[in-house]
């Protein structure tokens, strides 16, 4: 792929950081291979299993204690952290986003399952995962509700109801699930009472009776089969239930947002590899030297991607450090997506009119970057997540409108949770 700045060398990453860059990006061509494949028909997977980049994306979100000799081998001498998880899926996602979401992986069902789980909830959730046959799905947004924890209608009720002690039943409806409708096993939000604090998950394995999941007609990243979920009746044995070890008030929502955190610079870094595939592909596409006005609009996306690639570098560690650190994940996403919608919207032009028609990865792309505003919250919901917070911090006087006139005026649910986060 033609080089750009964001090639170029950030203090922050040290050597095994740039391994770990150096082989996400010899996987990466794979996923561009099968992604137009794929984009056609995201349904039809088998041929696809074993390609390289899914098993190392596999391999980087499966903790190492849960590891067999493929995937130690697949990561030997790469570390592991938040930050080189990050740059894998930046390197990845500039083969292609949504053939990388399309590979079975933990997903965000896996750091819930690490936040909330026990030892044996989190080995038995790895071993499903690890087959490298198997999706993950995290369903927690509703119908009707979005994912606003107070007005959630999905519900845990005991299967005896004499006995609050003992096994339960799921019944209620998910929607905008990432592999509802394939999914082996995941986790799924529900009420066990009236309170905020009732919110519990559960850990399933499909196929189980009562769940069912359907794919959603999806314009952009079709390879991640956002799905919409019922469950009727469905068995939740008492040990499924995720977080009993740990204390009321970090069993539920507080794993679900914490585990957001994380998603959203993720899809921070998935729209910085996008960004750079697109300015990659026009660089090499173009067949005439560029007039100086062009130059200078490749020359901004360059420095543009390059800046926000050490953004997500420098996030990726704040987060890791402190994980309530929501305002870093949420100006990350606003940014990153901000910088993926322009350059998906001005860079083809350059290729001349009839350019998303006669370069269909690009025209892919446009789509799957749309995409990516509404995935972990929409830039409405990130700039109001920054307002509380500006608001929170004492620099805006008490009982003024911390949004200013003209702004987003998103309403918030809960305790300064927005409505639709996560959605």
């Amino acid at each position: 792929m033609t080089a750009l700045a964001l090639d170029a060398e950030d203090p922050v990453l040290d050597a095994a950081h740039r391994r770990m860059r150096a082989r996400a990006r010899e996987v990466a061509p794979a996923l561009r291979e099968a992604a137009l494949a794929i984009d056609a028909d995201p349904a039809r997977m088998d041929d696809h299993l074993d390609n390289p980049a899914f098993r190392l994306f596999r391999a980087m979100s499966i903790p190492e204690r849960f590891q067999d000799e493929r995937y130690r081998a697949e990561v030997k001498g790469l570390p592991r952290d938040f930050l080189a998880q990050m740059i894998c899926s930046m390197e990845l996602a500039r083969g292609d986003a949504g053939a990388m979401f399309a590979g079975p992986a933990p997903a965000l069902a896996g750091v819930v399952v690490r936040t909330l789980g026990d030892e044996r909830q989190q080995a038995a959730f790895y071993e499903r995962v690890a087959d490298g046959a198997t999706w993950a799905f995290c369903a927690i947004t509703e119908p009707q509700a979005g994912s606003d924890a107070t007005r959630m209608q999905t519900a845990l009720t005991p299967a005896d109801p004499a006995d609050r002690s003992g096994d339960w039943l799921l019944s209620g409806a998910k929607k905008y699930v990432g592999n509802g409708s394939r999914g082996g096993v995941g986790v799924v939000f529900a009420q066990t009472g009236n309170s905020p604090l009732s919110v519990r998950a559960a850990l399933l394995e499909l196929p189980a009776p009562g769940a069912h999941g359907e794919a959603l007609d999806m314009i952009g990243l079709r390879g991640a089969r956002i799905s919409e979920m019922t469950f009727h009746e469905v068995p939740i044995a008492r040990d499924r239930l995720l977080g009993a070890h740990l204390p009321a008030t970090r069993r539920g929502m507080w794993g679900a947002v914490t585990a957001f955190y994380g998603a959203r610079v993720q899809i921070s870094a998935t729209a910085v590899g996008l960004a750079a595939a697109v300015y990659d592909y026009v660089r090499a596409e173009r067949r005439t030297p560029a007039p100086a006005a062009e130059r200078r609009v490749l020359e901004t996306a360059a420095l543009r991607i390059a800046a926000a690639a050490r953004l997500v570098h420098r996030t990726a560690l704040l987060v890791e450090a402190d994980q309530g650190r929501g305002d870093a994940s949420a100006l990350c996403k606003l940014e990153a997506v901000r910088l993926v919608g322009d350059v998906t919207r001005r860079l083809p032009a350059l290729l001349g009119r009839g350019a998303l028609l006669d370069h269909p990865l690009l025209e892919k792309w446009v789509r799957d970057a749309a995409a990516l505003e509404l995935m972990e919250g929409t830039s409405d919901i990130q700039r109001l997540r920054l307002a509380q917070d500006f608001a929170r911090s004492g620099a805006v006087p008490a009982g003024s409108d911390p949004v200013p006139a003209g702004g987003d005026g998103v309403p918030v649910v809960g305790d300064g949770v927005p409505a639709g986060e996560g959605g």
